[in-house]
């Protein structure tokens, strides 16, 4: 990567915070050898009060916790032999459904859900149902789920994982390491502000974003909070073990339809990884603003990191035509 790419993907960020269409970013690279670039734009926070944006400022990373932690977990005792991945999830959660055992819902794999190739709704409510993490348990495993005939990427398919993972460890997501250099909360001062939110009633920071997260006090779909750089390491570390050939990121890059791997997308037209990455390009974005790309034929990562809904997630920032010109520019676009 030289710096006259990086420079032209940042100057994209720039634009975008100049023209009030995002608060403020981090852009960050990483190769294998380990070489790195990090820039930071605008401002942290806009409401209460004003924070600059900083190298080192903590994000709500929403649904990258989907691929950083969930997957990599759940891939991870699965190569243990604690998880088969295409035994149904009632193998580590017997309870699921228990009062319909004929149902759709007690046949869906472990493996199903990290493709996202199940019939869940894309999201649901459940912060509405009750204010008890427990009870809300109780209630995602019991409810008779809409099926949708046709598979959509859905928060569900992620929250049963993470209580497949509760299950397996005897202990809630929020009791689990999160991984190295990350956390589930954050200072407030030193994180990126995201919505003002009306039924919390004050702007969120430190704290998780995403509703049902919150109330679930833990959840595999959302949650995580981290800095650039530990994204990036994160990222590193996948490209060094995809060449020693590790089998868990092997099935991340392993195409379970056209568009998803296991936990991950894949590129097809118009996805957010732009449209100059190689074919062994993998990825993901949180609702927040985040994302993510790791491509393993030019052994190189990139994160975006944004605080895009802040103060509010009711306005067209423009996130996915900002997150594929900076990938473009991150591969070669003039």
């Amino acid at each position: 990567m030289s710096d006259i790419r990086f420079n032209r993907a940042f100057s994209v960020l720039e634009k975008a915070v100049a023209a009030e269409r995002i608060p403020g970013g981090v852009l960050g690279w990483v190769d294998l050898e380990g070489r790195r670039l990090t820039r930071s734009a605008g401002r942290a926070a806009i409401v209460p009060e004003e924070r600059p944006m900083a190298i080192d400022t903590w994000f709500d990373l929403a649904s990258l916790t989907k691929v950083i932690f969930t997957t990599s977990r759940i891939l991870a005792r699965a190569e243990a032999g604690d998880i088969d991945l295409d035994a149904p999830l009632t193998s580590l959660i017997p309870d699921f459904r228990q009062y319909d055992p004929n149902c759709w819902e007690r046949q869906v794999t472990f493996r199903q859900c990290l493709g996202h190739q199940t019939h869940f709704p894309a999201v649901e409510p459940i912060y509405t149902y009750g204010g008890d993490p427990d009870r809300l348990r109780a209630f995602v495993l019991q409810r008779e789920w809409k099926r949708v005939e046709t598979p959509v990427y859905s928060d569900i398919n992620f929250i049963l994982l993470g209580i497949a993972l509760e299950r397996l460890s005897g202990k809630t997501i929020r009791d689990l390491d999160p991984g190295p250099g990350f956390a589930w909360s954050a200072t407030p001062e030193q994180t990126a502000a995201t919505e003002r939110c009306t039924w919390r009633g004050r702007v969120m920071a430190g704290e998780v974003h995403d509703e049902n997260c919150y109330a679930l006090q833990g959840s595999g779909h959302a949650g995580l909070f981290g800095q650039v750089d530990a994204v990036l390491d994160f990222a590193r570390d996948l490209l060094e073990r995809d060449r020693r050939g590790d089998a868990a990121v092997r099935l991340m890059r392993e195409p379970l339809s056209e568009r998803r791997t296991h936990g991950w997308e894949r590129p097809y037209e118009g996805w957010h990884g732009g449209a100059l990455c190689s074919p062994a390009t993998i990825g993901h974005t949180g609702f927040t603003g985040t994302s993510l790309c790791v491509d393993f034929e030019r052994g190189q990562a990139w994160t975006l990191l944004t605080n895009r809904v802040h103060p509010s997630r009711h306005f067209d920032s423009g996130i996915m035509a900002l997150r594929r010109a900076v990938s473009d520019f991150m591969n070669g676009a003039e």
